[in-house]
């Protein structure tokens, strides 16, 4: 890997002998490397038995887990906020787990909607809930950066999977309650996800 950084260096009319570039290689290698850890992550390992039998049939929210990827059509960054709900039926997951869950699946190169449906997913694999959801909002470098080159855009997606799908009351629910510490920015993203739900 470090030797194709050097020659990117290269090609992009850079010295990669300059005092400035001589440890570059070193280093994204060892960024992409961290970057891209989620390739090498088990999932069992990651969750660690911490799936425990629980009378409790609420809903469960995480919200506002901040996570941060890279775009599989530019290699450019893309961060925001994950929100994650389900509604048990005789299990629930450690509660610090849904965090590193998210992060498996944004340490890839990665597209919005996948590590949307990734996250949900696994949840409804693991633990079989009465239903699942999952909103993601981030900012794209490559939209950002480059291309149309808008500084303000966002993207929202969601998966809403078992009783989120069916159940427009539940879905509703959890968009409340995910828009309440949020704010109002969030609450405007939101409107969006909430209407599609309801078609």
């Amino acid at each position: 890997m470090q030797d194709l950084v050097r020659k990117l260096l290269a090609e992009l009319g850079e010295d990669p002998d300059r005092e400035g570039l001589v440890d570059t290689p070193k280093r994204v290698e060892k960024a992409m490397r961290f970057l891209t850890s989620g390739y090498r992550a088990d999932i069992d390992q990651v969750l660690n038995n911490a799936l425990f039998t629980v009378d409790y049939s609420e809903m469960v929210i995480v919200k506002d887990i901040d996570f941060y990827s890279l775009c599989e059509h530019h290699l450019l960054p893309f961060f925001g906020k994950c929100h994650v709900a389900y509604l048990p039926s005789n299990k629930v997951i450690g509660l610090s787990k849904i965090p590193r869950l998210v992060d498996v699946f944004a340490r890839r190169l990665q597209v919005q909607e996948r590590l949307t449906s990734q996250i949900a997913e696994t949840i409804r694999e693991k633990i079989a809930p009465l239903g699942v959801a999952v909103v993601v909002e981030a900012t794209h470098l490559c939209m950002s950066m480059r291309g149309v080159e808008k500084q303000n855009s966002f993207a929202v997606t969601s998966s809403m999977l078992g009783t989120f799908r069916t159940d427009a009351r539940t879905r509703m629910e959890f968009l409340e309650l995910i828009k309440l510490r949020s704010g109002t920015a969030t609450g405007s993203r939101l409107a969006a996800v909430q209407a599609c739900g309801d078609e």
